[in-house]
């Protein structure tokens, strides 16, 4: 079946690029706040962790990645727009594994190495740990996380989640683009009303009661099976939504009733999952990730509704944030981890410590991104094109045809 050339793209939908980049910034304040929160596992923890912290930090917890994925996807199917399969591949696979390749072995080894120090099982010595963590050493058990694959690519593991949904969805394209595959489509995209706020859910509600409880969260790749349902339905969700007219329309028009019904279902998942843990109710957790699943879509569905009612505009920080975004979520998090090393001896309180680590992130990444952008063979490194490539910015009149990779995790 053939594509839509360039000339049949809309204008460019500039709600889109703003909730992709507002997605991944989103991911940075959560990072840091993950330093904070008291009781979540994270590679250092702060003394001033806090448990008031775990009620937001779920509250986004439920329906951040799947943002991501299902914003992913429907990128997927715009930068489909114009492209062969085989071109489709090839853009994806080196805007994905390269960054990815770089990144576990220039910008993440100082987060196992942190950890390591921290955990007393690593002794201090950059320069000593790197050598050992390139040539393949075994480690201490519970080192570092991903001790146990001697290297890691801790938050990155997004990019390879990405890259292998893409290959998936690449090579069922033919069947996604038939007839059947665009009744599928249609059938989709034609949802309404409650329809729309229940159907969707199904699928995940079912991983829920078959995989869920067999196959928790790794973020391995191998061993990840439930996490796999759920994040590649969503990223299908999004290729499927891609510009529809006709169902941006409808997500504007109930996002009032489905924000509603987001909070209503949020402050129930708390409240029960408050009592349950308070009583000890382990039969609650079924139905608690059920009525998660149901949050979720909600949340989803609010979000799409109102980016595109308020944030379909050209605003003047968008072209900056369309091209940096993918640097500043490869370097933040080792960014975190170096300023909370050289923050904590500080000792600056929980209120100054944490604006002096959100400031201190958001300086480094925007002043190294800045270098990133200007140096021709560092671009490719953090999955921007070349600058003899037309960059996204540029574009923003000539519809998705020319877009890249938009970064995860």
């Amino acid at each position: 079946m053939s594509t839509p050339s360039c000339a049949s793209t809309p204008a460019r939908r500039h709600d889109i690029d703003a909730l992709r980049a507002l997605a991944f910034a989103l991911v940075i304040l959560y990072h840091v706040a993950m330093y904070y929160v008291a009781d979540w596992h994270w590679h250092l923890k702060s003394p001033y962790a806090a448990e008031w912290l775990q009620a937001p930090m779920r509250a986004l917890n439920l329906w951040r990645m799947d943002l991501v994925f299902l914003v992913s996807g429907l990128a997927f199917g715009l930068v489909r727009r114009g492209q062969s399969v085989a071109g489709l591949v090839r853009l994806r696979s080196l805007r994905l594994l390269v960054p990815l390749a770089f990144g576990m072995a220039v910008i993440v080894p100082y987060q196992p190495y942190a950890q390591g120090v921290a955990n007393g099982l690593i002794a201090p010595g950059f320069g000593a740990f790197l050598l050992r963590y390139y040539s393949g050493s075994t480690w201490p058990p519970g080192a570092f996380d991903g001790w146990h694959a001697g290297v890691t690519w801790n938050h990155l593991w997004y990019l390879a989640y990405l890259w292998v949904y893409t290959m998936v969805l690449a090579a069922l394209l033919p069947l996604a683009e038939s007839a059947a595959g665009q009744r599928l489509r249609r059938a989709f995209t034609g949802l309404r009303g409650a329809a729309l706020m229940v159907v969707p859910v199904l699928p995940l509600a079912l991983y829920s009661v078959l995989l869920w409880p067999h196959l928790p969260p790794t973020h391995d790749l191998i061993h990840d099976g439930w996490l796999h349902a759920v994040y590649f339905t969503v990223f299908v969700y999004g290729y499927w939504i891609g510009l529809d007219t006709g169902l941006w329309v409808e997500l504007v028009r109930l996002r009032w009733r489905t924000l509603g019904l987001a909070l209503v279902l949020l402050v129930l998942y708390l409240g029960l999952l408050g009592l349950a843990q308070q009583h000890g109710v382990r039969s609650a957790r079924w139905p608690l990730r059920v009525l998660a699943d149901v949050y979720l879509w909600a949340a989803l569905l609010t979000i799409l509704g109102w980016a595109r009612h308020c944030l379909n505009r050209p605003w003047p920080w968008l072209r900056w944030a369309s091209e940096s975004v993918y640097p500043w979520y490869l370097l933040h998090q080792t960014a975190i981890i170096v300023l909370v090393v050289w923050l904590a001896p500080a000792q600056l309180g929980p209120v100054v410590e944490p604006l002096a680590l959100v400031a201190g992130t958001v300086g480094l990444c925007w002043g190294l991104t800045a270098v990133v952008r200007r140096v021709l063979w560092l671009r490719p490194l953090f999955g921007l094109p070349g600058r003899g490539q037309v960059p996204v910015a540029k574009v923003a009149e000539a519809g998705w045809c020319a877009e890249p990779v938009p970064p995860g995790r």
